[in-house]
């Protein structure tokens, strides 16, 4: 798929996001993203997570792991969003 290897780093993204629910941020079922959900603040929490780690990209840590979390988190960002637009059709 892809002249630029869209394939594999849909693959690699696919298993970035399946390894951060075993990581410290999750309770089994529970995610921190859910209580920050639940206040109201989880689109806000995506975009400033975006900003942060695009500002920072080549900067501290590995570039690589900080454009899969911008992924990521513009992953859950289009999850909340259209979730907020599937609540305002109700």
């Amino acid at each position: 798929m892809g002249k630029y290897n869209e394939d594999k780093i849909i693959k690699e993204i696919s298993e970035y996001v399946n390894n951060t629910y075993d990581q410290h941020y999750s309770e089994g079922e529970v995610q921190t993203l859910d209580f920050i959900e639940a206040c109201g603040d989880a689109k806000a929490f995506c975009r400033s997570n975006i900003l942060k780690y695009a500002s920072r990209y080549d900067k501290k840590g590995t570039p690589r792991k900080d454009i899969l979390k911008i992924i990521h988190y513009a992953m859950l960002l289009l999850h909340f969003s259209d979730k907020g637009e599937d609540d305002a059709k109700s």
